[in-house]
């Protein structure tokens, strides 16, 4: 696990409201990129397949499906140990 320092400049009030809601933990800063990842990561799979529906692409099975996301795992699982 890599510790990050993060310096922000927030408004006096969003800091209150952020802390009185347990916004600006660790554990609760930590869930929050894991969603923003985890919501990047559908719009990029929804813009592609909008790109291909735009081709005239037919839909994959479920089965090649999950073999391409296999294969995308594969691929950042390699460049994540590459990179570290």
């Amino acid at each position: 696990m890599t510790t990050l320092e993060i310096k922000l400049d927030l408004p006096d009030r969003l800091v209150r409201d952020a802390t009185a809601a347990g916004l600006l933990t660790p554990k609760a800063l930590r869930e929050m990129v894991k969603d923003a990842m985890q919501r990047r990561a559908a719009q990029a799979l929804l813009a592609g397949a909008q790109r291909a529906s735009a081709a005239g692409s037919k839909p994959l099975s479920m089965k090649a499906l999950q073999s391409e996301i296999n294969a995308v795992r594969r691929e950042r699982k390699a460049k994540s140990v590459k990179a570290a």
